[in-house]
């Protein structure tokens, strides 16, 4: 059966080794780390072939919004079902229950017994998955082109016919707080890594694990998850998304027949989320646990999303993280790694994909041997002098260069350009901007990493990890 994890597509990252690690438990960080490189792909694919063609929208009669990406190089498809409803809008003492249906939504209706819409695909020569965030629930089936209407048949019978019992969905929550105790309570970074979103965002809800808290899941019901969909799962709180080798005039029928048929059953969500409120001052949340072998150290500071910030300024934020750590040319990595030697590993990024804010952060390991606190002194000081000095028009072009080289490799890739679409629309941005990107990361100036560092790289609001070997916290 398809296994329907929470952060399926971080493979596609370049991340190093211990990044990964650290990125593994933040649950939607993963989304921000390949979302330049997606949106840096679909502006180089379309260069680099004459059978790509720019993305098209409409939106159906039933307020469902459809975008089309033609790519004709294979007869394959990317079919994709986004929700704009995640974990973020979940009902206080009810975490956890987005993810909880997205689950559930393999469990079947009518026509599909459960588990067999898996199978279904993987006869048909498929792969499907599906996952969650904060802001969003989707689900996808990469598939031949020709197997497109079955597809968006069964997906379609799925928004409106789903069935749930209990012999299906309890045994399915027990699946769930597995995946919890395997996600958090096994893993020493993802509980450093929840106590740090915690004091970073506070009251609101990017301050929890999407994965929900375990008391509140475990007493999740069958009905819970239908009030859920029945209130959500509804075509005009939908986006569809297909990828591949079709057209908007071939998909358009295709889309009023399968989904413009489905009434709107519940009124299309408002997301009335509390305001991100950023620590008043400075926060270092500290974990010790026996099972830990080597001590960590993470650094978060408040930054907009890539909506709030707009292009030119989220585009500069990416800029600064290659700069900062982006790889083993960057400036704290030449300084701490390969000069002064007092850390083994050091990375950078930028967490802009989401709809109510984003993050800036970085993560390091430090030489065996050495304390954290001269780790975190010598970060200090070469941010300080970074802010002081400045950086040169060179420096800049070097990490725009390495952005876009990046963006080469994984240009051929139509899920990606797919999803980078999906979590691009469903945080706040135009098709036209995904589809600008490369040209707003192009037009970034030294002044604007300048900007963009000065702006978020403050420590009086900045919340600090430590992760350290001893008796647990």
């Amino acid at each position: 059966m398809t296994c329907h994890i929470l952060n399926a597509p971080l493979e596609k990252t370049n991340l190093s080794r211990v990044a990964r690690h650290f990125a593994q438990r933040s649950m939607a960080m993963f989304f921000a780390l390949a979302l330049v490189a997606s949106f840096l792909s679909i502006g180089t694919a379309s260069a680099a072939t004459d059978t790509a063609q720019e993305p098209a929208s409409f939106t159906l009669s039933n307020g469902m919004k459809v975008l089309v990406i033609p790519d004709h190089r294979a007869p394959v498809v990317t079919h994709m079902v986004w929700y704009t409803v995640g974990a973020a809008d979940e009902t206080p003492g009810k975490t956890g229950l987005a993810h909880f249906l997205e689950h559930l939504m393999f469990k079947g209706t009518k026509n599909i017994a459960p588990g067999e819409f898996s199978k279904i695909v993987a006869r048909n020569g498929g792969k499907d998955n599906a996952f969650t965030s904060y802001d969003y629930t989707a689900y996808f089936q990469l598939i031949a082109r020709d197997r497109l209407p079955l597809v968006m048949k069964m997906e379609a019978e799925r928004m409106t016919g789903l069935q749930l019992a209990d012999k299906d969905v309890l045994p399915e929550r027990d699946v769930v707080l597995e995946e919890l105790r395997m996600r958090i309570e096994n893993s020493p970074m993802a509980q450093l890594s929840s106590d740090m979103n915690k004091a970073l965002y506070g009251d609101h809800p990017y301050g929890r694990d999407i994965i929900g808290y375990k008391s509140e899941v475990a007493a999740l019901t069958t009905e819970d998850a239908l009030d859920f969909y029945r209130r959500f799962y509804t075509p005009n709180n939908a986006t569809l998304i297909v990828a591949g080798d079709v057209t908007a005039a071939e998909l358009k029928p295709l889309a009023e027949k399968y989904y413009g048929v489905i009434a709107d059953r519940a009124p299309t969500l408002v997301h009335d989320h509390p305001a991100v409120v950023w620590p008043k001052e400075p926060v270092r949340v500290t974990r010790h646990d026996d099972r830990v072998q080597e001590s960590s150290w993470v650094r978060n500071y408040p930054a907009p999303s890539y909506a709030q910030a707009g292009p030119r300024a989220g585009a500069a934020l990416d800029v600064l993280a290659q700069v900062l750590a982006g790889g083993t040319t960057s400036r704290l990595y030449q300084s701490l790694v390969v000069d002064q030697k007092v850390a083994t590993a050091l990375q950078s990024w930028y967490q802009g994909a989401r709809r109510d804010a984003g993050e800036f952060g970085i993560y390091a390991l430090p030489q065996q041997g050495q304390p954290l606190d001269k780790l975190e002194s010598a970060i200090e000081s070469e941010i300080a002098k970074f802010l002081k000095a400045g950086i040169s028009d060179e420096e800049v072009e070097r990490a725009k260069t390495l952005i876009i080289a990046d963006a080469v490799y994984a240009r051929d890739d139509q899920q990606t350009m797919a999803y980078a679409y999906g979590e691009g629309t469903l945080t706040g941005l135009t098709p036209e901007i995904i589809t600008a990107w490369p040209d707003y990361v192009a037009k970034v100036t030294a002044k604007d990493v300048m900007d963009a560092a000065r702006h978020v790289l403050d420590n009086q609001h900045a919340v600090t990890g430590e992760l350290l070997p001893g008796k647990k916290s």
